[in-house]
């Protein structure tokens, strides 16, 4: 890692603690916890002299909580709300909230009060080292075993599929930097595979650890399907960010292996089958009595069905106008105004 200390990057850290960080705070029935966690993080901003604004997302609570987000915006005019007809999950709530907040960095935490927003200057820190994505880790987790543990096989599982090497994939403190969101879109439970996207398009992921509270007030809202869904949604993420523009690499490479396989079986029982007839000192083979012959056949079968499924892929994304390029581009030269001006470089 180069030298932060030069004098350039100190002017540089300078002055980005003079940007606008926004919370973006998805809220699903979190009336009692709303005042408590707006006072603190507030509290936190004064103390630190950050310039903030919180957004709070109401995920079609049916309790209190956006009377509670009302009475907050009446007090302080840096707190804005978008509130949902009913509830579309929480990565629908983080898009909506990522699309109305104006800062150059974006922070996520839940409404809980088990994320703490002491943590907040150390999330700010580390992006100033020149990380882009910063996600929090939960290494002490005051959770019941039957969610930690299962989470802690699925971070496992995520690090190891897709190379980001974090503790806590599913942590919902994380800390962005806004334009992340003009390349990486949001839809079903895809929220929590945000660092995942963004280091698959060449944004610097860092992770620091967090502490994490007992809950309070509420009650979770992730049970078995969350399971279910993060495992389901690891597949399209690995596909995604592995084998973007190629899926018939990826399902072809299945189609050739059970192809081949089967092939290589069939080959196998017909030698059998013609020895045996050719030697009076072998029985012959009847291939209708092996289970083999079967399990070949439908080797066979199934690698052409990969096949087919992976060349329909690739027609599919010839024929899809993607409009997001499949590159990231991190400065350009010369530069040039909003205006389209080039400006000299010196």
């Amino acid at each position: 890692m180069s030298d932060l200390s030069s004098p350039a990057t100190k002017l540089d850290e300078d002055s980005d603690r003079n940007r606008r960080v926004s919370f973006v705070i998805p809220t699903l029935d979190e009336s009692e916890s709303l005042a408590k966690l707006h006072a603190r993080i507030v509290q936190v901003c004064d103390a630190s002299g950050i310039d903030r604004e919180i957004v709070f997302v109401d995920d079609g609570s049916t309790d209190d909580s956006w009377q509670v987000i009302q009475s907050l915006i009446a007090v302080d005019d840096q707190t804005r709300a978008i509130g949902f007809r009913r509830n579309f999950g929480k990565a629908a709530a983080l898009e909506a909230g990522f699309a109305a907040a104006t800062g150059e960095i974006a922070i996520t935490m839940d409404a809980d009060l088990q994320d703490d927003p002491d943590e907040i200057p150390r999330f700010l820190a580390k992006m100033d080292e020149g990380y882009d994505v910063v996600s929090g880790w939960k290494r002490v987790r005051h959770d019941p075993w039957h969610k930690v543990f299962p989470s802690r096989v699925f971070n496992a599982l995520v690090s190891r599929m897709t190379g980001v090497k974090l503790h806590d994939h599913n942590c919902g403190y994380k800390a962005y930097r806004r334009e992340i969101f003009e390349e990486v879109r949001l839809y079903g439970e895809r929220h929590r595979f945000v660092p995942v996207l963004a280091a698959a398009r060449g944004w610097r992921v860092g992770e620091i650890e967090v502490l994490h509270h007992a809950r309070k007030f509420g009650r979770s809202k992730y049970g078995v399907s969350r399971l279910i869904k993060g495992f389901l949604d690891l597949i399209t993420i690995y596909l995604l960010t592995s084998f973007p523009g190629r899926p018939l690499h990826l399902i072809g490479g299945f189609g050739m292996f059970f192809f081949a396989a089967g092939g290589v079986g069939m080959i196998y029982l017909t030698a059998r089958w013609v020895i045996s007839r050719l030697s009076d000192s072998m029985a012959d083979l009847h291939l209708h009595e092996t289970a083999i012959f079967y399990y070949c056949i439908f080797s066979v079968l199934l690698g052409a069905q990969f096949m087919l499924a992976g060349l329909l892929a690739e027609l599919i994304v010839s024929r899809t106008d993607n409009r997001t390029s499949v590159y990231s581009v991190a400065k350009r030269l010369p530069q040039s105004d909003e205006h389209g001006r080039i400006n000299t470089v010196e």
